[in-house]
C-alpha cells in the first residue's frame, strides 16, 4: 500500500467512525431518558448507585443506569454491528466476491493470496460462530478445487481488527486448534494487509482524532437529569431512602 493509499484508507476510517460509529452512539444515549429502556433491577441498581455516588438519589441511580451503558454495552455493539459498512466505506478495495469471505488481499508478510472474514475485536464472536466460519472456509477450499485453484489453510484466514493474540477468546483459539485456520489480530493483521508495521497506531490515533471532536458532556448530564426525573426512578430512590 503506498502512502497515498495509506491516507485514504486512514480517512475513510474516520469518516466511518465519525458518521457511523458516533452518530449511532449518540442516537442511543438520547434514548436513554425514559426508564423503559432499561431493565432495571432494583437491588442491584441501588446498590450500584450507592457504590458509584454514596447515595440513591434519583441522579446517582440514573447515573447507574446510564453510564455503563453508553460507555460500554452501547457503543461496543454499535462497533461489531457495524463491521459490514466498514467493510464496504473503509476497505471496499479489497472487498471480495466469494461466498463467506469480506476481503481478499496479497498478504505483505508471507505473499500468500488472503481470504478473509473480519470480525471487530478478540471477544466478538461466539461458540456457533466458529462451525460456521469453519464452513465457509471449507467451501472456498472445495470451490477453489473445482476450478484448479489450490488452496491451503493458509490461505483462509480471520482477521481481527484490534486486540492482542494473548486476548483471544477460546472461541477463535478453536478456529485455529481445530479447524487449522489462523487467526490475525491487531497490529499483524494491519501489517499483513498494508505493508506498514505503523499502520494499527495510526488508524487508533485517526480513531483517537475523531473522539476529540466527541465531547458529548452536556448533553449526557441533560440525560441524566430527565431520567432521574421519571416517575418510575423518583420512587426507586425514594423506597430506597425510606428503607
Amino acid at each position: 500500500m503506498n502512502e497515498t493509499e495509506k491516507q485514504r484508507v486512514l480517512k475513510k476510517t474516520q469518516d466511518w467512525f465519525r458518521d457511523t460509529i458516533a452518530v449511532n452512539h449518540i442516537k442511543n444515549t438520547q434514548k436513554l431518558v425514559k426508564p423503559s429502556e432499561f431493565n432495571i433491577n432494583p437491588f442491584l441498581t441501588v446498590y450500584l448507585a450507592n457504590f458509584l455516588c454514596g447515595d440513591s438519589k434519583p441522579e446517582s441511580i440514573a447515573k447507574a443506569l446510564i453510564y455503563p451503558r453508553v460507555l460500554g454495552t452501547s457503543i461496543t455493539t454499535s462497533f461489531g454491528q457495524n463491521m459490514q459498512s466498514f467493510t464496504n466505506d473503509v476497505l471496499s478495495s479489497f472487498g471480495s466476491t466469494t461466498n463467506g469471505i469480506d476481503i481478499e488481499f496479497d498478504d505483505y508478510v508471507d505473499q500468500d493470496h488472503k481470504y478473509c472474514q473480519l470480525k471487530a475485536g478478540p471477544n466478538t464472536i461466539n461458540k456457533d460462530d466458529v462451525e460456521t466460519i469453519a464452513g465457509h472456509f471449507s467451501s472456498v477450499i472445495n470451490l477453489g478445487r473445482t476450478n484448479n485453484l489450490k488452496l491451503g489453510f493458509h490461505n483462509l484466514i480471520v482477521g481481527v481488527l484490534y486486540g492482542e493474540e494473548d486476548d483471544l477468546s477460546s472461541h477463535y483459539k478453536r478456529i485455529t486448534s481445530q479447524y487449522h485456520y489462523p487467526v490475525i489480530v491487531g497490529k499483524d493483521f494491519w501489517t499483513r494487509i498494508t505493508g506498514d508495521t505503523n499502520f494499527y497506531a495510526d488508524i487508533i490515533k485517526c480513531i483517537g482524532d475523531v473522539a476529540k471532536e466527541s465531547n458529548f458532556a452536556d448533553e449526557l448530564d441533560e440525560v441524566v437529569t430527565k431520567l432521574a426525573a421519571s416517575s418510575d426512578i423518583l420512587e426507586l430512590s425514594k423506597e430506597a431512602t425510606d428503607n
